[in-house]
């Protein structure tokens, strides 16, 4: 007797073994032995650089003069440095003004010039007496930061670039003896962003 008619004269025996072809022939098709690949990229790391300056003379005076007389001069230097590590713009602008006499104000006839030297080369600073200063401002100390003269926009600088500016103040040589004995004082605010 022939397998075949053993099935066939036993039917739930012929359906339990074509259950087991089925299971065996899905078992086989879904089991899909597939190469497979993997690759990652871990400890991706992520750091805000910093923006910051060093101010040669931070918290004193860049520039003091006492008995100015009409066409009377006063001058001084001061450094300053982008000591971050991101490059960054650098302003600067007036703070306020103390005038001893509102009436006749001496910021009103105090003449600034801001230069910048140019930058440091090394240790070495630059010269601001070889011709290649660049004005950065130029006006009375009360108009600085004033409608039309603004703030003095000093440019990029680059991490760890440093720079030398010229400040120089001359007395009206036109002030009149109304400012006898005044005094005015003032804040320089340096930025950057």
């Amino acid at each position: 007797m022939s397998r075949l008619t053993v099935l066939a004269a036993k039917p739930r025996m012929a359906l339990g073994a074509l259950v087991t072809l089925l299971l065996a022939a899905g078992a086989v098709i879904g089991s899909g032995a597939d190469f497979t690949a993997a690759s990652a990229n871990p400890s991706n790391t992520f750091a805000t650089g910093t923006l910051s300056m060093v101010n040669s003379k931070d918290s004193s005076a860049v520039l003091t003069a006492s008995n100015l007389r009409p066409g009377g001069n006063a001058q001084g230097d001061v450094d300053i440095q982008n000591s971050g590590s991101l490059s960054g713009t650098f302003t600067l602008a007036r703070g306020p003004v103390v005038d001893s006499d509102a009436v006749n104000p001496l910021s009103g006839k105090l003449n600034l010039t801001v230069d910048d030297c140019g930058v440091f080369s090394g240790a070495t600073p630059p010269s601001c007496t070889d011709g290649d200063e660049v004005t950065k401002y130029s006006g009375t100390v009360a108009d600085m930061g004033t409608a039309g003269h603004g703030v003095a926009s000093l440019g990029s600088f680059a991490a760890n670039v440093k720079h030398r500016y010229h400040f120089s103040v001359t007395l009206d040589s036109a002030a009149s003896d109304a400012y006898q004995g005044a005094t005015s004082s003032v804040r320089f605010d340096w930025s950057a962003s």
